[in-house]
């Protein structure tokens, strides 16, 4: 099989979605819908929001679930609670999940006032900002950006160029590695 690099399986950065850091909530939320809606239709569509500073360079991204979290203030408390960091994917009861949404007063309000929220709200405040483990140069192989998805436990790598590594040329999302993966195991069947 050939050997594959992550500029043949990135989506390129002109097909992202961008929004500038100052951004409200929902105009990042509608600069997602039109890349969705621009996008080509035979892949998955995009579930995140490139932030970009006053240069143009790359400062962070904001998720579907990220846009979510950001309607209810009080899971900063939870997050700040000596809680947080045990709950994080180690299956807790069902009564556990109810107790912290009432003990932290969970979305009793979160709703009310949404499109005020969504006009106040500034993406830099709630944008994530992906760590070095994140991002993968356009030319290395697709078996490094693999194991960077998988060790990570990543959606998604930020692609960089060659001549500078703070310029974001693409995304390799982990839906069309995987569609990549299941069409070379389609292949085989064939052979």
């Amino acid at each position: 099989m050939k050997s594959y690099q992550v500029k043949d399986l990135m989506v390129p950065l002109s097909e992202y979605a961008t929004v500038p850091e100052e951004a409200t909530l929902l105009e990042a939320v509608k600069a997602l819908e039109t890349a969705q809606a621009a996008f080509n239709q035979k892949r998955y569509r995009h579930r995140a929001i490139l932030v970009i500073d006053k240069s143009n360079h790359f400062v962070g991204k904001l998720s579907q679930h990220d846009v979510i979290e950001a309607l209810e203030p009080n899971y900063k408390k939870l997050r700040r609670s000596e809680n947080h960091g045990s709950m994080h994917r180690l299956g807790f009861s069902d009564d556990f999940f109810k107790s912290t949404l009432e003990q932290y007063h969970l979305w009793e309000k979160a709703l009310e006032n949404l499109c005020e929220k969504a006009v106040h709200l500034k993406v830099k405040n709630i944008m994530y900002s992906p760590g070095k483990g994140e991002f993968v140069n356009e030319h290395a192989t697709l078996d490094e950006a693999i194991h960077r998805l998988i060790i990570g436990h990543h959606h998604s790598l930020l692609v960089t160029a060659d001549r500078d590594v703070r310029e974001i040329v693409g995304v390799l999302r982990l839906t069309d590695v995987f569609e990549f993966v299941s069409n070379a195991m389609h292949e085989c069947m064939l052979k």
